[in-house]
């Protein structure tokens, strides 16, 4: 049976400028890798050793990227190795396979959306009504699934995050402050859900996972054994789990760490190692 790594993508493997965290002296820098550009301009780095145990892990693994992007943002990164055959963009919302989503999955998926949930509309509504201008940089709706603000963070008050969690929660929905991001965000809408399904479909019976914020706990309460990077929300509110490991690395590094125990792991397994 193969085993599946299931891994967030943005700030456990792949590091924007701000978030790489060379903290080390310079010379000591590990080499690079872009492995996204975005109008013509260099946007999101693995370390050249996450780069290759990343290729490395295609024999070992299927490989799922599991992200909250939309599929426009995830396709336009560009990861080393073989294109994964199955892809979790949109927080679950869509899983595509091989580049492409399907239709069978997503109807599923906002049916659920539809029955267990506040409509889109009016968390937007509430977003654009409370958000003060003098901290937001911009609104956005995610695939008709989700909203999200890009904010100016040391501006942003933490009393409102935590009044739209609250607020949130009654109707179905949870708050994920990331980055610079403020995710609001339907609780049927998982990862862990489009996990299971590919899980399904490639008949593993191991699977491995990776992540950073509140949207990944699902996933890693999901999987049979997951590490998470020393900064993100899961690491500033200290959450664990029993087959959670709390890495001390943390930005390029902690995903050069993740990948190197994804590939350990693996290869463990398929050696018949316990």
């Amino acid at each position: 049976m193969p085993v599946l790594v299931a891994s967030d993508l943005d700030r456990t493997l792949i590091y924007s400028a701000a978030a790489l965290a060379l903290t080390m002296p310079d010379a000591r820098a590990p080499r690079l890798l872009c492995v996204e550009v975005h109008e013509s301009r260099p946007l999101s780095y693995m370390t050249e050793t996450a780069a290759q145990g990343l290729t490395d892990l295609a024999d070992a693994a299927v490989f799922v990227p599991a992200t909250t992007r939309t599929r426009k943002q995830y396709l336009r990164i560009n990861l080393p190795g073989p294109a994964p055959a199955y892809a979790i963009c949109a927080n679950g919302g869509h899983l595509l396979v091989d580049g492409v989503s399907d239709p069978d999955w997503h109807r599923r998926v906002t049916e659920r959306l539809a029955g267990e949930c506040a409509p889109l509309a009016e968390v937007q509504e509430h977003l654009l009504r409370t958000a003060d201008p003098v901290w937001v940089r911009k609104h956005r709706v995610a695939e008709d699934l989700f909203a999200y603000l890009v904010v100016e963070r040391e501006l942003l008050p933490g009393d409102w995050v935590k009044e739209l969690g609250a607020w949130a929660e009654n109707l179905g929905w949870t708050v994920s402050l990331q980055g610079r991001k403020v995710y609001a965000v339907p609780k049927p809408l998982t990862k862990s859900a489009a996990v299971h399904e590919v899980a399904r479909r490639t008949g593993a019976d191991l699977v491995l996972g990776a992540g950073d914020s509140l949207l990944d706990a699902d996933l890693l309460l999901a999987v049979d054994r997951g590490w998470r990077p020393a900064h993100g929300e899961l690491a500033e509110t200290a959450w664990t789990a029993p087959a959670i490991t709390a890495l001390p690395e943390r930005g390029v590094l902690a995903g050069e760490r993740i990948v190197r125990e994804f590939l350990r792991t693996a290869r463990g397994t398929a050696g018949g190692a316990p």
